[in-house]
């Protein structure tokens, strides 16, 4: 999520930054959600003054002995709170909202970034290796994996609905050898350090990584509980430090894990 101070200082600037990538910057509506944050600081300050002067004449009236006055100041001062308590479930609500907004906001593209419609304004920045030539129509790996026999979709569509598929022999092997291939090279010869982590998150988690408010009808959610399944075990992982400072003597920190990918998509 980019720093809401960016758009509180020169909106303009990131608006136009953010159109490089075809994105409408809501100025207007980020303006009101700010005007009213404003709205309620402003007030906030002036109850919270008036309190600290009912409390202080409170002192006074009962160092005088008008004991009347003195009832009158601290049913001002009572009034006082709790107006303070209702503004204070206004400013809940409001920095939620101004929360939320932010969050829907894509990352700034760099200035080096080029601006275009489509991928044919991309700039090659390197490239490595030689796309490989084949003197035959390759094929699609669905037709490749059920020709084999390896990938059979009337049995997952049987399981799950469709979309789904059930791997089998060699397919199923690959799929394996794959992942623990993955996972020796990182460890053995990269020093990564391997874990498994559970294949649900909280909310809190999924907001951790990337925009929850955006992605959220894309994650399948546990009834009942603050619990979604994870569409990586990037949003796992990451979470290890979520909310926390790391220590640049303990930098870097490298994890790597597998997991299924669980998560709707069009």
């Amino acid at each position: 999520m980019i720093d809401i101070n960016l758009l509180r200082n020169d909106i303009d600037a990131v608006a136009k930054r953010l159109s490089a990538r075809g994105y409408a910057l809501d100025i207007a509506g980020f303006n009101l959600l700010e005007e009213k944050r404003k709205d309620i600081q402003t007030r906030t300050e002036k109850l919270q003054a008036e309190r600290n002067a009912v409390a202080k004449q409170v002192g006074q009236a009962k160092a005088k002995k008008d004991e009347t006055g003195a009832l009158l100041l601290v049913t001002r001062g009572s009034l006082v709170g709790k107006e303070l308590e209702s503004i204070e479930a206004e400013n809940k609500e409001a920095q939620a909202k101004l929360r939320e907004f932010v969050s829907l906001i894509p990352n700034i593209p760099h200035e080096s970034v080029p601006m275009g419609a489509s991928a044919e304004q991309n700039a090659e920045v390197r490239r490595w290796g030689e796309a490989k030539k084949f003197t035959f129509a390759a094929k699609d790996h669905v037709d490749l994996g059920a020709g084999l026999g390896g990938m059979d979709f009337d049995a997952g569509a049987k399981l799950a609905g469709a979309r789904f598929v059930v791997m089998k022999g060699a397919v199923a092997r690959l799929h394996r050898a794959l992942a623990q291939f993955m996972l020796d090279t990182h460890t053995g010869e990269h020093g990564y350090t391997e874990v498994y982590t559970p294949y649900m998150t909280s909310a809190a988690c999924a907001d951790g990584v990337t925009s929850f408010a955006k992605f959220k009808d894309d994650q399948f959610k546990i009834e009942g509980r603050d619990l979604y399944l994870i569409p990586t075990s990037e949003y796992t992982v990451t979470n290890f430090v979520r909310d926390e400072i790391v220590p640049l003597e303990q930098l870097p920190l490298k994890f790597c894990c597998h997991s299924p990918c669980l998560a709707r998509s069009s």
